[in-house]
């Protein structure tokens, strides 16, 4: 446990926390720090597959950035990774879910924004407030949120600052499942689980195709990229293992890329 965050692994799923409860999760740049070398040890490991983030108590998920400590005169010095360690990380082909446990505001809300998966408890409620700050959302909430859900619904949510329900968030399209508070870390799991029953390296060679087919205007480009990860995914042993296992009826011992 570090001083801002937790990590709890089960097996190949890191359940990460912020673990500032009384800020309502909210970040500053030590913190963001530290989950920072969270995500990059996450990255590291070969026997991580899958990571939940959520937050401490049942208010929040991440209030964003804490605006209590820079008005106490603390530094608001910019980390690399951006919140959390993940808002600007954009080399990390392993899927992150964000189990969402109540307020995901600003900075908070981009965290969940750079998730692959959003899970979200009832009560949890979404929002880029930064214009009623004189601020505006710069790590990746105004990007990340018309490329996930279209430009109108962004621009209605962006250009107004107004809360989202999860219900609602599910609707717009940005939030994959909505369940109650005591259901959340539950649910986290069983997505988490069911991406850990398929291949590593098919999974994160998918996400990476994903990622950076996104970058290419045309389908045509996307689809003729050379993408490293793919001849990765055809070098490593899952790409045996895998139709080996189907023909011979039986669970596959998945070892991801294999060794580098």
């Amino acid at each position: 446990m570090g001083e801002f965050s937790s990590v709890e692994r089960k097996g190949h799923i890191w359940i990460v926390t912020i673990e500032r409860p009384k800020r309502l999760n909210a970040l500053h740049p030590p913190a963001n720090a530290e989950l920072g070398e969270v995500f990059d040890e996450f990255a590291k490991d070969e026997e991580a597959w899958v990571a939940i983030i959520t937050g401490r108590g049942e208010k929040a998920f991440s209030a964003g950035n804490d605006l209590v400590y820079q008005a106490e005169g603390g530094s608001m010095f910019p980390t690399p990774r951006g919140f959390a360690g993940l808002t600007s990380r954009f080399d990390l082909s392993k899927p992150v879910i964000g189990a969402v446990n109540g307020y995901a505001m600003g900075g908070g809300f981009e965290i969940a924004l750079a998730c692959d998966l959003i899970i979200a408890a009832e009560h949890a409620q979404f929002a880029l407030p930064e214009p009623h700050v004189g601020l505006a959302a710069l790590a990746g909430g105004l990007h990340r949120l018309p490329r996930q859900i279209g430009l109108k619904q962004a621009m209605g949510m962006i250009l107004t600052g107004r809360r989202v329900s999860a219900v609602e968030g599910q609707s717009l399209g940005f939030v994959n499942e909505v369940v109650p508070a005591d259901k959340l870390m539950d649910a986290a799991m069983k997505w988490a689980e069911d991406i850990c029953a398929c291949s590593p390296a098919s999974i994160q060679t998918s996400k990476d195709v994903i990622q950076r087919g996104l970058e290419h205007a045309g389908l045509e480009a996307a689809m003729k990229h050379p993408y490293d990860s793919v001849k990765r995914l055809r070098e490593s042993p899952d790409f045996v293992e895998g139709p080996k296992a189907f023909s011979e009826k039986r669970k596959p011992n998945w070892q991801g890329y294999g060794a580098k």
